[in-house]
């Protein structure tokens, strides 16, 4: 029986240490909102607040820095004006992902904005 509970607290432990650097990573998020601003967008910048996405959404950051989560570096650097190396334009990539998963959560109940000028605001 020992044996066992031992065994038992050396996964739990194991599992944990694994789990722990996504932990980690997590915190390391910018705390100030980040303004999204695109040159020759038509629509105002959108003010992203990553705490509420994180901590509120429980949202991965790999969710949105799909390529490389723990590097993670502006939308922008990979999705311009036009698409280019497979990269969907920004205004795609943004509204697929963002717009996606704020109707999801609106669907669920949850506090999400779904019209267009309640991100982009004047």
């Amino acid at each position: 029986m020992k044996a066992g509970l031992s065994i038992c607290a050396l996964l739990v432990g194991m599992v944990s240490l694994l789990l722990s650097p996504g932990v980690v990573l997590s915190a390391d998020y910018p705390k100030e909102p980040v303004t999204i601003k695109v040159e020759g967008a038509k629509m105002p910048p959108v003010t992203f607040p990553h705490a509420t996405h994180v901590e509120k959404g429980k949202v991965a950051c790999a969710t949105c820095h799909h390529k490389d989560a723990q590097n993670p570096k502006a939308c922008t650097t990979c999705h311009g004006q036009e698409a280019k190396g497979g990269a969907p334009a920004f205004k795609d990539a943004f509204h697929e992902r963002c717009q996606g998963c704020h109707k999801e959560s609106a669907a669920k109940g949850m506090s999400a904005p779904t019209k267009c000028n309640e991100c982009h605001k004047k």
